[in-house]
């Protein structure tokens, strides 16, 4: 099974790894961790839909939203009238995370059922985007990036969505990834004695076959920008190639 996390996306000039602080490191299993651009990035790359957590007023929060990254920037949006955005525009700290679930792992104990996974976390302070043209970029960047060349071919947003739409930004201050990729693991002395059947399931999203607009104008092709989007595709290995066709 491919593992995007090894195939990598654009990185840092020189690949540098993210310092371990009090932070980001990976205190459970630490031989987990991963602390290199390349392996966090493609992570994140092969993500569409993240999870960030922020605190407001001592109350912690957890949202998902849709997001992408652009060399060391995180971006993702949302509704002008969101209390996440309008929390987060304040500049407050935001953690934002992804998992990839890639296998179920039945082992002889339940000690020792586990998850094979990938994950990370991107650590940094939130700011709105309030320039119209940077703004405007950015939302055709988001569209993009999920669908390449897509926003060539749409009708652009209107005054009334630019207003409704708040874009916000985060440079990724620090991180982690994390990441489990193995078999069965039991006590040795289980394998010979307990007598429950064990195995590993891996897991996967994949797309499905495209159900066209009942309103469709005749003549329509499906456009060069989604050759990825076949039936049966992974959906991290689609989001991997579409980040690389927009962001290179």
């Amino acid at each position: 099974m491919t593992n995007p996390a090894d195939t990598g996306a654009d990185t840092a000039p020189d690949g540098a790894d993210f310092p371990k602080t009090a932070v980001n490191r990976v205190k459970r299993t630490p031989e987990r961790g991963r602390y290199d651009r390349k392996t966090i990035y493609a992570i994140l790359d092969a993500a569409l839909v993240c999870h960030i957590a922020y605190v407001v007023e001592g109350q912690p929060y957890c949202t998902p939203t849709s997001f992408w990254r652009e060399g060391d920037h995180l971006y993702w949006h949302g509704s002008s009238a969101s209390r996440m955005l309008r929390a987060q525009a304040e500049g407050i700290p935001v953690c934002l995370t992804v998992t990839h679930v890639d296998a179920l792992v039945m082992a002889r104990s339940g000690f020792h059922h586990s998850v094979n996974y990938r994950a990370a976390m991107a650590f940094g302070h939130a700011h709105r985007i309030d320039d119209t043209d940077e703004k405007l970029r950015l939302m055709d960047a988001f569209l993009d990036r999920v669908y390449p060349g897509r926003s060539r071919l749409v009708r652009p947003p209107n005054a009334q969505e630019l207003k409704a739409t708040a874009m916000m930004g985060m440079a990724i201050e620090t991180a982690s990834g994390k990441i489990r990729d193995k078999h069965v693991s039991d006590d040795e002395a289980d394998y010979a004695a307990v007598p429950a059947w064990s195995a590993l399931y891996p897991v996967s999203q994949v797309l499905g076959a495209p159900s066209d607009c009942p309103r469709q104008l005749p003549g329509l092709a499906r456009p060069e920008g989604m050759a990825d989007f076949v039936p049966g595709a992974r959906l991290d290995e689609v989001m991997t190639r579409t980040h690389s066709r927009t962001f290179g």
